[in-house]
């Protein structure tokens, strides 16, 4: 059975719209994700011819005559893995500019092709981009659209949800993590044996096609590193001090990692009425299946250490946030906020450039007024700008703390 056939694809409207009005779309995120089979269920159901560079004759007809193979193509085809062949965008370009048609070509991508020099430029105008994440607990849900949380914590009415404690149900999440052939698994033995052979063939493969790096070996390591300060502050010397690295190498690897969808750095919020501000941005895993996997750990082990469930909470929780927004039609920035007084808020999302939210992510049942410190802070500071500031956590109902502060349950990121 096809993953498309168990998982919906909450991003598959905005892909249709894009198709509607311009010429290229580009799907792009992490190795296993899912954005082979979402193009290919919406492409070859309206003519899409479907070639992928992962096949090696097909590589190898791009790369060595990439002006006929582009003039070659068919009226509508999807490119898969188009991280490969750097060098064909300028095709792209061409034949695009000689017939502007819309919904022409689907791109696929496990890389970050847009930091590859100049190609923002020769498609700008021609192509929109998507980026698609490991499944959400609402795709595993099923549920037919996107939950209402973002519009709930910047709409006008609170949350209202009276909800079930997750308890071990939220460790299982965390663990199992969102990539559909780790989803699929049987146990959790058998999704740790997926997670960890995915994250070493990275390393053989995408790595070596997207980037020439001294020491390809450190990688692995590095990002088991990264694992274990995930939605901790990046700290490059923190992360050299297994290797006989530098700094500057180390931003270099990170770099790599982060442009294969692998993990992700959360700026610090900047404010003219905030003083003191730490401005270190924060790492999070993309995935807290794969973190767990390469930190070893089980629910069981998850159950007992809770200072690292909190860590693997919180990047769970702020990828899902960057996932539903994903299928918003609003506009949102994520950061971070933490001054040198140690009062943080561990996201903050600023909608459309000018309303502002707080949430502060809490690995426990209970709430307390001290967990609204720095989100007390942040309100004060933004004034009218400032919506809501919310804490989850796992419990069942919606709290009011104060003007504008809530603890919201966690569950309500899929229900």
């Amino acid at each position: 059975m096809e993953i498309h056939s168990l998982f919906p694809r909450l991003i598959l409207p905005r892909l249709r719209e894009a198709l509607e009005d311009t010429p290229v779309v580009l799907i792009h995120g992490p190795r296993q994700c899912g954005k082979s089979t979402l193009a290919r269920m919406l492409g070859e159901a309206h003519g899409f011819r479907y070639l992928t560079f992962d096949d090696e004759n097909v590589l190898a007809a791009a790369e060595s005559d990439p002006v006929g193979f582009c003039k070659d193509l068919p009226e509508r085809a999807i490119l898969d893995e188009v991280q490969r062949v750097p060098g064909l965008f300028r095709s792209i370009k061409e034949i695009v500019d000689a017939d502007r048609r819309s919904g022409r070509l689907i791109l696929t991508g496990s890389a970050n092709v847009m930091l590859l020099p100049g190609l923002s430029d020769s498609l700008a105008g021609r192509m929109e981009v998507l980026r698609l994440g490991p499944l959400t607990q609402a795709e595993i849900a099923h549920l037919p659209s996107p939950p209402s949380f973002l519009d709930a914590v910047f709409g006008a009415s609170p949350h209202t949800q009276h909800l079930q404690r997750q308890g071990d149900e939220l460790i299982r999440r965390v663990v199992t993590g969102g990539f559909p052939p780790a989803v699929l698994r049987s146990s959790e033995r058998r999704r740790r044996v997926w997670l960890e052979q995915y994250s070493e063939a990275l390393v053989q493969k995408d790595v070596r096609d997207f980037t020439r790096i001294r020491s390809l070996d450190a990688l692995p390591r590095l990002l088991e590193v990264a694992a274990a300060h995930t939605a901790g502050l990046f700290v490059s010397t923190d992360l050299a001090a297994p290797f006989e690295l530098s700094r500057p190498t180390i931003r270099e690897y990170v770099a790599v990692l982060e442009a294969l969808f692998l993990l992700e750095l959360l700026p610090p919020w900047h404010s003219n009425r905030l003083t003191r501000m730490i401005k270190t941005p924060k790492l999070h895993m993309v995935d807290t299946g794969l973190a767990s996997a390469l930190l070893g750990v089980n629910q069981e082990f998850l159950r007992k250490d809770r200072p690292l469930f909190g860590h693997l909470l919180e990047s769970f929780v702020f990828q899902e946030l960057r996932r539903l927004a994903s299928f918003s039609e609003h506009r949102h920035r994520f950061h971070h906020f933490r001054d040198k007084e140690k009062k943080e808020v561990d996201i903050v999302i600023e909608r459309d450039g000018v309303l502002v939210a707080g949430i502060k992510v809490k690995a426990s049942s209970t709430v307390l007024p001290r967990d609204f410190l720095g989100l007390i802070k942040l309100r004060d500071a933004m004034g009218e700008r400032f919506v809501q500031g919310v804490v989850m956590y796992d419990g069942e109902n919606v709290l009011t703390f104060g003007d504008r502060l809530y603890a919201v349950p966690i569950a309500s990121l899929w229900t």
